[in-house]
């Protein structure tokens, strides 16, 4: 498992799961190893990477 993202809160966190979740991608929940946005990282395998990040990149949420 690599580290895939670090959700700023739990809103945050829940919007990436329900995508990673959508396509089928499994994931692992890790405590943040040292101080960072949130108290969990995002993990997937390292061969889903190029495809989360891929998805992320599609359900981003554009900042008007």
């Amino acid at each position: 498992m690599v580290k895939f993202y670090d959700p700023k809160d739990a809103a945050d966190l829940a919007r990436v799961e329900a995508i990673l979740k959508g396509a089928g991608i499994e994931y692992f929940l890790a405590s943040e190893p040292e101080k960072g946005i949130g108290p969990l990282q995002v993990q997937v395998a390292e061969e889903d990477l190029p495809t989360a990040e891929q998805l992320l990149l599609e359900n981003e949420k554009p900042d008007f």
